[in-house]
């Protein structure tokens, strides 16, 4: 991990990297959007999946962020082959800016695959009814948390039938979430009610085909929010060249749906450490779309984790979207 002190304070400032794709499609007349039915998924998903692989791994994240509290945390539990099986945990917490406590433990052996093994203690995910509800606990020597979450949206489903998954050997899902307990941040306990979101993943992803992986939410309203992922190819050079996935979620008649995004153009502002500061993006609904849809979002608090090969650039982002305000993540995992 890195110096807990790279969350803290102001941004360091932007020295206007930027990295965009590239034109909007050809515009011709709208077409007519239609929500299409929630995918039929097997309650199975939610239980430890069986390694298939080389590097094969399975994780579960979940993140929410409170931004009248100033309270943002994220929780992930991945499981990893072998004989025994073993766990790892991560969990960071911040307050404001500052970076109030994190948790990281790798390679636990544990007794039973699962994503509240006993053996990791002061981490879990555990779930309490599956795709709608499930409890999560971190407890740091310097804060933690102790957490309910709630379903509101659909899975948003991700695997070898898009983009992103297929470059990335990885499939899985997320949802928007409710989330209600309390955080304990500066010797304070206090309770929290916000969005945020809940999510497992699974794959062998070749790192030596790879150069990063970007996954990016907004949490919008009971109703609205939105998510990307993005797959950048090794020796590629910018968003242009990224497998790209994403979906918005809206209110229909009967609840909450999501949109797959024909074309989803995303821009990134850096600081001089490469770090994610401010971000655009343009939602081309369909390819007879006339103009997209844009958010924007600008980083509220990070840090940059060392995972052996890989670094994690871990920011909460306050983002905009059509007359909207809320909280998400714009995370970039990479080779280091």
């Amino acid at each position: 991990m890195t110096d807990p002190q790279e969350a803290t304070g102001p941004p360091a400032p932007v020295n206007d990297s930027r990295d965009s794709t590239g034109s909007p499609p050809a515009a011709t007349d709208p077409g007519t959007s239609t929500a299409p039915p929630p995918p039929v998924i097997d309650p199975d998903l939610e239980t430890p999946r069986p390694p298939s692989g080389e590097g094969f791994s399975d994780g579960v994240t979940l993140a929410f962020g409170d931004a009248e509290a100033q309270l943002y945390g994220l929780l992930r539990v991945g499981l990893a082959s072998g004989t025994p099986p073993r766990a790892s945990g991560l969990a960071l917490l911040f307050a404001g800016r500052d970076l109030a406590a994190a948790g990281a433990v790798g390679a636990v052996p544990v007794a039973e695959p699962s994503y509240a093994p006993p053996e990791l203690e002061e981490m879990g995910i555990e779930t309490l009814e599956p795709f709608a509800r499930w409890r999560a606990r971190f407890a740091g020597d310097q804060g933690g948390f102790s957490l309910e979450l709630s379903a509101l949206s659909p899975a948003l489903t991700f695997g070898d039938d898009d983009p992103a998954g297929k470059a990335a050997a990885s499939q899985g899902y997320e949802q928007l979430c409710l989330v209600e307990g309390t955080v304990r941040a500066g010797g304070t306990e206090r309770p929290v009610s916000c969005l945020g979101q809940r999510g497992h993943t699974w794959g062998a992803p070749d790192w030596d085909r790879l150069e990063l992986i970007r996954t990016l939410s907004a949490w919008l309203g009971h109703d609205a929010g939105l998510s990307l992922a993005s797959v950048r190819p090794a020796k590629a050079k910018a968003h242009a060249d990224e497998a790209v996935s994403a979906f918005l979620l809206e209110a229909v008649d009967d609840g909450i749906a999501a949109r797959p995004i024909a074309d989803a153009r995303l821009s990134t502002t850096y600081d001089g450490a490469g770090r994610q500061r401010r971000a655009g993006l343009e939602l081309w609904e369909h390819e007879e779309a006339d103009y997209p849809r844009r958010a924007s979002g600008e980083v509220l608090c990070g840090t940059s984790l060392e995972l052996g090969r890989l670094r994690l650039d871990c920011a909460f982002f306050a983002w905009h979207m059509e007359g909207r305000a809320g909280v998400g993540r714009y995370d970039v995992l990479r080779r280091a």
